[in-house]
This record gives structure tokens, C-alpha cells and sequence, in this order.
């Protein structure tokens, strides 16, 4: 595996790192009756986030790597319900949960970001290879408690 463009990719390397944060700082709080039901599905949603970017900037289409950035967006979103439910469950206390769900909407924020920009310089569209045009309904998202259009 070659990371020498992912490593320059600030979206890959915070999702990472907010990957890494939720494996330190989250995972030990969850009870080892967990291990296989919460604890699984939120270190495959975890990893799912960095996996996804990567993968989508592997692919050398624009348009792929678009649909990739939704699956990392979507992974990030069933993360942050997974660690609600954890907070409301009483496996992590306000202050922790509040520090994390603060990352993870900074996270789609840069993530949305990078969509963007791939949105605007899509260069392959017709390219050998690409599976077409991807399109996001144009909607009203709320992050972070601030209305956003995605564009």
C-alpha cells in the first residue's frame, strides 16, 4: 500500500486519527458484555471511516471516489449513533460523549469539504472505467446544530 498522497489528504488522516481516538478512549469504557454486539459495530463503523477515503482515492475516478466519501460519511453518522446509544446506555458519561460527537461533526464537516472539492474539479467523468455521474439530492443537513445545504 502506497500512502504517500493519502498522507497529504487531511481528510484521511483525521478520520484516522478520530479512528484511533474511538479504539484509546472509547472502546475500554464498554462493558465486556459488549465485546461482540456494541463494541464490534462500533469498530467496524470506526475503521469503515479512513478504509472508505482510501479507497475512494485509490480508485483514480472522481466519481467513484465521490460515492466512497458517502460511505465514509455514512459509516461516520452510524458511529456517532453507536456512541449516542453508548452515552445513553451509561458507558460513557456527558462530557466524553460531548468531546467525541464534537470531533465526529468537525469529521463530516471536512469530510462534506473534500466532497466538494472532488465535485468541482471531476475530472473522469467520462473517462474509461467510471460508472457514471453521481449526484447528491441537494437537501438541508444539520451539523454540529448549524443548517447546511451541502454545496
Amino acid at each position: 500500500m502506497t500512502t504517500n498522497g493519502l498522507d497529504r489528504l487531511e481528510t484521511w488522516v483525521k478520520a484516522r486519527k478520530f479512528a484511533v481516538e474511538v479504539y484509546r478512549n472509547i472502546l475500554p469504557l464498554l462493558p465486556l458484555e459488549e465485546k461482540f454486539n456494541l463494541k464490534s459495530q462500533i469498530r467496524r463503523a470506526a475503521t469503515s471511516i479512513p478504509a472508505n477515503i482510501a479507497e475512494g482515492y485509490g480508485r483514480f475516478y472522481y466519481q467513484a471516489n465521490i460515492q466512497f466519501c458517502y460511505n465514509a460519511r455514512g459509516s461516520l453518522d452510524e458511529l456517532l449513533s453507536h456512541l449516542m446509544l453508548s452515552q445513553n446506555l451509561g458507558f460513557m458519561d456527558d462530557e466524553v460523549f460531548s468531546q467525541i460527537k464534537s470531533k465526529g461533526n468537525g469529521l463530516v464537516l471536512l469530510i462534506n469539504g473534500y466532497i466538494s472539492y472532488l465535485k468541482r474539479v471531476k475530472h473522469g467523468e467520462d473517462e474509461p472505467g467510471s460508472p457514471g455521474r453521481i449526484q447528491e439530492e441537494k437537501g438541508i443537513y444539520e451539523v454540529g446544530g448549524q443548517l447546511s445545504t451541502g454545496y
